[in-house]
């Protein structure tokens, strides 16, 4: 199975993280960004990373591609079959891809993506407002919601706790750190998930491509 896309998009490393949990093997291609072959253009017709090919089988979004692999590879479920859980877990992936990655990709763009990866124009004043305005309410509600286990769906690691942690990787390569005063159940979620030996080695191995990039690079795991 070849996943296109390219580090460290937080939605490449979330489908990275995914099968890393479950065991599974993907070929990581470089696409996006104007890069991809002609079954990346089949699995992605407008572009966008991941896409994904399984024989002849094609497709992209992450959301669409962990489905497929939780289908076709049920065990460990990280899915949860219950409704409720089923529709929190649908939700925190939703909040992910797009709220906070709405904000998250406002700094990462225009600290890390534009001037050092495409050597374009950035706007650091957009980055400084979306730090500023947008991630303390985000930071707020996730604080909120982490329960007692440390794990956002049924007590256990669900694509929940992927999908978020995923975006938040990005933050912390163009970001101060989390303040552990106000918000000590994210740092100790966040911590949690990257001592996890899948996610030590996907952060490991996007390593060499945002070292020295990063605006902290102390951070980068």
């Amino acid at each position: 199975m070849i996943l296109y896309g390219m580090r460290p998009s937080p939605f490449v490393r979330k489908v990275l993280l995914f099968a890393a949990e479950k065991g599974i093997a993907l070929d990581l291609q470089p696409a996006g960004l104007g890069r991809g072959n002609d079954i990346f253009e089949k699995a992605s017709p407008f572009g966008k990373m991941p896409g994904f090919a399984d024989a002849d089988f094609a497709i992209s979004d992450s959301s669409a591609i962990v489905h497929y692999l939780d289908a076709q590879y049920p065990e460990p479920a990280l899915i949860p079959a219950e409704p409720r859980a089923r529709a929190r877990t649908i939700w925190y992936d939703e909040f992910a891809d797009t709220i906070l990655f709405a904000t998250g990709g406002k700094l990462f763009w225009n600290r890390i993506v534009a001037p050092k990866f495409m050597k374009v124009p950035s706007d650091a004043a957009v980055a400084d407002a979306a730090e500023r305005d947008e991630l303390p309410r985000l930071f707020t509600y996730l604080e909120s919601v982490i329960p007692d286990s440390g794990f956002l769906v049924e007590d256990r690691l669900t694509l929940a706790d992927i999908a978020v942690a995923s975006p938040f990787i990005n933050l912390a390569y163009c970001c101060p750190p989390v303040d552990k005063a106000l918000y000590p159940r994210i740092c100790s979620w966040l911590s949690a998930m990257k001592a996890r030996p899948a996610f030590a080695a996907v952060l490991e191995a996007e390593k060499p491509m945002i070292e020295g990039m990063a605006d902290r690079p102390e951070l980068v795991v």
